[in-house]
């Protein structure tokens, strides 16, 4: 299995510390050592790092652990492969643009009998489950709206069910963002926060590093960080049960 990493903030944020609990897993404390990614969204454009090396060891990611870019959205992930070699094209997030919006997407889990899932107009470049399943989405949300819904709760709501089609076939933990709304789903495992007013202490489970965000924030900052398992050992993780989802705007939930 992968593991999936989102930010959704009212205000730009860095994910360094997070992040760095991430990147230990990716082959230190974890198993998932077949690559790594992370995208960045800034309004309407994004910037994406990739490395099909592990997390632990890469230097793309020792940089951006200490390199505070600063977002309203944010997805990353790192994998533990199995369908798919181990390899840049095969990599999470995967970016594709609908309705004149980045989209990006990453996936945990494993899928069966996937291979005859509609695409429409999307295709894959790489030859997982993941990112078939990712131009399933994109293909059904376009040929049911001719533009973005102006309404996000119609658009999780649609997500939503075909998030249901595809947890029948496997394991299907997923993110979802275009910059402005985060969509999260779970089958098996997704866990969540939001820090707000008043800001406390928060110290990393896979690594001795203690933060005091009352320190790093201002009173009006909101930030929902979403993770396969909680990243800090003493803040109030909220486990979501089979079939859940949420859609996170501003690092709000909007239903």
């Amino acid at each position: 299995m992968c593991e999936l990493l989102g930010m959704s903030a009212n205000v730009p944020t860095d994910i360094c510390f997070s992040f760095s609990g991430l990147m230990k897993r990716g082959g230190e404390t974890g198993p998932h050592r077949d690559g790594w990614g992370i995208t960045f969204y800034e309004g309407k454009g994004s910037r994406t790092f990739k490395d099909p090396e592990p997390s632990c060891r890469s230097k793309i990611a020792q940089l951006l652990e200490q390199y505070p870019i600063k977002s309203c959205a944010v997805i990353g992930h790192i994998r533990q492969a199995n369908r798919g070699g181990v390899n840049l094209q095969n990599t999470h997030p995967f970016e594709r643009e609908l309705w004149g919006r980045n989209w990006t997407f990453a996936h945990n889990g494993q899928l069966t009998d996937y291979r005859a899932l509609e695409v429409g107009a999307f295709m894959p470049v790489g030859n997982t489950d993941s990112e078939l399943a990712f131009c399933y989405l994109l293909g059904q949300m376009k040929d049911r709206f001719a533009k973005a819904p102006r309404n996000p709760v119609t658009l999780a709501r649609f997500l939503a069910k075909h998030a249901d089609v595809l947890r029948q076939k496997g394991v299907f933990n997923m993110l979802l963002t275009d910059g402005t709304l985060m969509f999260a789903y779970c089958t098996s495992k997704l866990h969540w926060l939001t820090r707000k007013a008043p800001f406390g202490k928060a110290h990393l489970v896979d690594s001795d590093w203690e933060i005091d965000f009352s320190q790093e924030t201002t009173p009006t900052d909101v930030v929902t960080v979403i993770a396969t398992e909680p990243l800090t050992k003493d803040e109030p993780w909220n486990k979501m049960d089979t079939g859940e989802w949420l859609m996170l705007k501003d690092g709000v939930p909007v239903s």
